[in-house]
């Protein structure tokens, strides 16, 4: 989720540190990746409940370590499924390249991953699932952001890829300098099932600059789309090399 564009762009500019940005809890990541040399770790747990059964699933973590001022390097880490059949889903690697800024005040930047086949066997997809994500944002003053995400994934569903674009669009609200709000629309187009179009709001707020909590709930729009969801997450970013 971008937060706080317009403070990280004066923080750039002075002696400051610049507060942690991180790619959660919305569906549109952030468009600028973490500094050089930092380790950013993004966790979250949520309920889904679907057709009358809850669903539970964490960590949700991604780690991010930036390996330039413009390049980072992606790992998801399995996430634990607690439904019917339960067990650790798949893990994913990437690398996300940042583009901007562009003319018209835009930040961009382009993600390239990834998932592995490492799964419990009743939870992994069995194949190799490439995907590519472009999120950009665009401050409109200093306390609103637009944003959002363009994407293609190619889930693995029954032994064939099911190439399926996203879209996703929010507006982020700053409501004082450690704390913002958001709402966001994401819709799923498979190649193969119905579409599923989501409705999606939350909240972030930073304990320190290098520390976030969050907290976010969803609406399904569409019957191919979950109920309702809930969820939580914490962040937190380190130092790893001082050059």
């Amino acid at each position: 989720m971008v937060i706080l564009i317009g403070a990280v762009r004066v923080a750039a500019q002075s002696s400051a540190p610049s507060p942690i940005i991180t790619d959660r809890p919305a569906v549109t990541d952030s468009s600028v990746v973490v500094p050089a040399d930092t380790l950013q770790g993004e966790n979250g747990f949520a309920v889904t409940t679907s057709q009358g059964q809850n669903t539970f699933d964490g960590p949700k973590s991604l780690f991010r370590f930036g390996v330039a001022s413009k390049t980072e390097l992606r790992l998801i880490t399995p996430d634990y499924f607690g439904v019917a059949v339960s067990g650790l889903g798949d893990l994913a690697i990437g690398m996300k390249q940042q583009l901007g800024p562009a003319p018209g005040g835009f930040d961009v930047s382009v993600v390239l991953a990834t998932s592995l086949p490492t799964g419990a066997n009743t939870i992994s997809s069995h194949g190799y699932d490439p995907f590519v994500q472009i999120p950009w944002s665009r401050a409109l003053s200093a306390n609103w952001t637009a944003a959002g995400m363009l994407s293609v994934y190619s889930p693995t569903q029954a032994g064939q890829h099911n190439v399926t674009g996203e879209t996703a669009f929010l507006i982020d609200r700053t409501l004082t300098k450690t704390w913002d709000a958001f709402i966001e629309y994401a819709g799923d187009f498979p190649e193969r099932g119905g579409p599923r179009h989501l409705l999606h709001f939350g909240t972030a707020f930073r304990v320190t600059s290098n520390q976030q909590i969050d907290f976010h709930a969803g609406a399904g729009l569409s019957s191919a789309t979950a109920d309702h969801f809930i969820a939580a997450g914490y962040s937190f970013r380190v130092r790893v090399f001082r050059r």
